[in-house]
């Protein structure tokens, strides 16, 4: 177990005890044992409560981005630094949202001034003391790599949509930009290193910026309680998969407990990448989507992030707001003008350009509103930089421009660019003066400015009375929204556009200025509804609890890390599943008399990547050996046809052979064949076959494999994603159509069955035991081997039979399955190769023992 020692804490004599985020009420004493360290031996809570340095600490929750929410000024060199938090940081406000007496929190990140090396440890000092933030120190050429070149030129661009098609259009991938990336991100583990507690700290990563950081901490510190938020778009998985690093992000992410998106079709583009890249599937548990990895469940957000409501009526109701309020009324209502208004970075994605040229195509249409309507567009700086950047900046200012000079008149302007630094209060006025807003981006991640609209239009008294409003009046307002923004989905009174079709951004405009009152007022009052419940801190308490029910089982699992750098990954088993001992099984082998060994075929002993899935005279051999020796009764159980497995093991005279998942058996090769339960009536393939049929032609790939008693309907050479969902739907079609048939339908691993009902490999495995049962001898080693969901009923049948009366009482079983996930077996083995290794061991023991035998007599 990790320790749950740290170094670097403040505060440890805080004294101090409040409720947590969640529902969690344990608390870890802490001892200081030498100043500045904490004891590496695990506290005893009863010695810790007795303890004069001891002290019981709140529940902790370290936030890791980028960007510190704080904000540094140096006044001079021998004044130093001036730090301040940075109010407009979203780090900040969330915590505000969870409560100072909730959770107490550490911030890691970067701070937006460089600070010479010189100052760093005295800087590191104080904002640790004074902010309870970890500044980590990028040098400049190394930060320019990481944000400037990873960042912002592959990652940014391409979460957003854009293929690096050419050199002008977003960077190439640049492996020397992916190592600073990687750098970056390694730097960031080793600060959080200083500030954690492994078993009890709550981590919170947000954003791109720091991807692959879940595989540095989950690799330090396996039971790590780890979230992850992205605040970009995750792009399509045919984008996606164009990365040339896709694999290693994903398994990266999946080192998380919990990942969240604004969006489900984020979160739909996230899990179809995991299903295309990495095989994985998910399903909803009770309204909460998991991902199973590793026997790890890694769960899904979706939940969009909120403003700060507090924040924003505070600056509403701020003098210099007012005033400015004052002055636009002046500007605009005075002269009979109708504010429309955008609010934007100045980038590629924010869709300007398109915004101007819809604003031209209306007062080309509606010749009505010019002189009367003004498009006030309000540049932020762009948070990028490059050659696009200036593209934007000079097609805005020539559309602009244009416009102006086309539809301008005396003392009007139909638009207005606002390209300087805007105060916030000053947002604010603009906010409440516009009649609309336009938020028409071609790609964002969010994007609040819808939302603060909603809250600046519901205003206060003093602003009402700017606006020569009644108090009691309802409130209204208008949105033109993308559809391709992550706010999108939340505002369903906004009106949604396609930003690239400019006649209907153009119509959008028009309807927003010509709706009737009473429908803006309702409209209104629905946004205001959600967005005023559903504010930041509503988004981090509620991420927060999810984090904590997801990470519960971390304590009842045993945990270790397999696989090297990126693809670093942890196993999370019962505590009873452990590897099966070659030297346990063969001990237990050679001291027993009356072995029963039941074999899966597919994936078992032939891995499930071969594409000639006969024995090899190897496996032949083999089986032939255990088979010989007179203490061992050996079963092959298959989902293949008799008539195949008749074939294929034909030199294997005392081989038993169950068929078809068991439905037909017999003890060896000269036997008759029997079935396991009554003989069945198959007249409901004529039923069945015509749906499969029907699903088959519409899924390129799919195929039908009409057993004597069974169908199976297998999509595993099919897309992955449209595969799973048409067994879905044929699934329930099946299960209507053959309601009234003594059959059952079951999906397996790419593939929908229908076989009669009762049917299962834990009838074989029922039946094995009482063969040799009938005997008069009880057996006393048990080997069951299998891969799939299938196998599962032998590893349940031989388990509970330890108790029985058909097992010898001293009988050595050993369930086993393929690979490490969870399974009710007790054992497991990593591959087919090192099952081979066990079968050639046991049949070596076996050769050994019949070869001593015959020397004997």
């Amino acid at each position: 177990m990790v320790s749950r020692s740290y170094s670097n804490l403040l505060e440890l004599a805080s004294g101090k005890s409040s409720p947590s985020f969640g529902r969690m009420s344990r608390r870890i004493p802490r001892v200081m044992t030498v100043a500045g360290i904490i004891s590496d031996v695990e506290d005893d809570p009863s010695d810790g409560a007795n303890s004069e340095n001891s002290s019981v600490l709140k529940d902790r929750l370290i936030i890791v981005a980028n960007q510190l929410p704080i904000r540094a000024h140096r006044r001079s060199e021998a004044d130093g630094w001036i730090f301040s938090w940075d109010e407009d940081s979203l780090l900040l406000q969330l915590k505000d949202g969870l409560g100072e007496d909730d959770v107490e929190v550490f911030y890691v990140g970067c701070l937006k001034e460089e600070i010479p090396l010189n100052d760093q440890e005295e800087v590191s000092q104080i904002l640790l003391e004074t902010f309870k933030c970890v500044p980590a120190f990028l040098p400049p050429d190394l930060f320019s790599r990481y944000y400037h070149g990873f960042c912002k030129q592959q990652l940014w661009p391409l979460f957003h949509y854009m293929l690096p098609l050419s050199p002008d259009l977003g960077g190439r991938f640049d492996r020397s930009l992916w190592q600073a990336y990687v750098s970056v991100n390694k730097i960031f583990a080793d600060k959080i290193l200083e500030v954690i507690n492994p078993e009890d700290d709550f981590v919170w990563v947000h954003d791109y910026h720091l991807m692959v950081l879940p595989t540095f901490l989950r690799k330090r510190f396996n039971r790590v309680k780890l979230g992850f938020f992205l605040h970009s778009p995750f792009p399509s998985s045919e984008i996606y998969k164009t990365l040339p690093v896709r694999e290693e992000l994903l398994r990266a992410l999946l080192n998380s407990d919990l990942i969240g998106f604004h969006t489900f079709d984020y979160a739909r583009h996230f899990l179809s990448c995991c299903s295309r890249m990495l095989g994985l599937t998910y399903e909803s548990k009770r309204g909460y989507i998991g991902l199973e990895y590793y026997g790890r469940t890694v769960s899904l957000k979706i939940l969009p992030v909120g403003i700060h409501m507090g924040q924003l009526q505070s600056v509403l109701s701020l003098p210099e707001t007012e005033s400015k309020l004052t002055q636009l009324m002046q500007q605009y209502r005075d002269h009979n003008r109708i504010m429309l208004l955008g609010v934007d970075d100045m980038d590629i994605f924010k869709g300007i350009t398109l915004k101007l040229l819809a604003m031209e195509q209306l007062l080309i249409q509606h010749p009505e509103w010019r002189g009367k309507v003004v498009l006030v567009q309000i540049a932020n700086p762009a948070r990028g930089r490059g050659k696009d950047v200036k593209e934007v900046q000079l097609e805005t200012y020539a559309a602009v421009k244009r416009i102006n000079e086309t539809f301008g008149q005396d003392g009007y302007e139909p638009v207005v660019l606002i390209d300087e630094p805007l105060q916030f209060y000053e947002r604010i006025a603009y906010y409440v003066a516009a009649e609309c807003c336009l938020v028409t981006a071609v790609r964002d991640g969010m994007n609040l400015i819808p939302y603060e609209y909603i809250i600046s239009r519901q205003g206060n008294e003093k602003l009402d009375k700017v606006l020569g409003c009644d108090p009691s009046t309802p409130k209204k307002s208008m949105l033109v929204v993308s559809e391709f923004i992550g706010c999108s989905p939340s505002l369903s009174g906004a009106i949604r556009v396609n930003p690239w079709n400019i006649d209907a951004v153009a119509d959008a405009m028009d309807h927003a200025l010509v709706i009737p009152e009473p429908e803006k007022q309702l409209r209104h009052e629905k946004h205001y509804r959600y967005v005023s419940t559903h504010d930041v801190g509503f988004w981090a308490r509620s991420f927060l609890q999810d984090l904590e029910r997801t990470c519960r089982d971390h304590v009842r699992k045993r945990c270790w890390g397999i696989g090297f750098g990126l693809g670093f990954r942890v196993v999370a088993l019962d505590p009873n599943f452990r590897k099966l001992a070659m030297e346990h099984i063969v001990s237990a082998y050679k001291r027993t008399k009356t072995r029963a060994i039941l074999l899966d075929y597919d994936g078992t002993l032939m891995p499930q990547s071969s594409i000639d899935k006969s024995p090899n005279s190897k496996t032949i051999e083999i089986l032939n050996t255990l088979c010989r020796d007179k203490k061992n009764l050996v079963f092959l159980v298959s989902a293949r046809s008799r008539k195949t497995l008749s074939e294929w093991f034909s030199p294997c005279e005392k081989l038993g052979i169950a068929a078809e998942q068991g439905y037909f058996f017999r003890l060896e090769r000269d036997a008759e064949w029997e079935t396991c339960v009554p003989v069945a009536d198959c007249s409901w393939k004529q039923i069945a076959e015509p749906v499969m049929k029907l699903y088959t032609e519409t899924t390129d790939g799919s195929t039908i494999d009409d057993k004597e008693t069974s169908l199976v309907w297998s999509y595993a050479d099919a897309d992955k994603d449209f595969g799973s969902c048409q067994a879905k739907e044929l699934l329930d079609h099946l299960e209507s159509v053959l309601a009234n048939e003594p059959v059952s339908v079951k999906s397996g691993q790419h593939l929908v069955e229908v076989k009669p009902q009762g049917v299962s490999k834990g009838l074989v495995a029922e039946r094995l035991l009482s063969t040799i049962g009938e005997r008069n001898v009880l057996p006393d080693f048990v080997l069951c081997i299998g891969d799939d969901r299938s196998d599962e009923d032998m590893f349940e049948v031989i388990t509970s039979a330890v108790t029985g009366p058909s097992l010898s009482p001293n009988a050595e079983v050993f369930a086993c399955t393929v690979g490490r996930k969870p399974s009710k077996a007790k054992y497991y083995l990593d591959d087919t190769v090192e099952i081979a290794r066990l079968m050639q061991g046991l049949a070596s023991v076996s050769e050994q023992s019949m070869r001593n035998s015959s020397l004997a007599s």
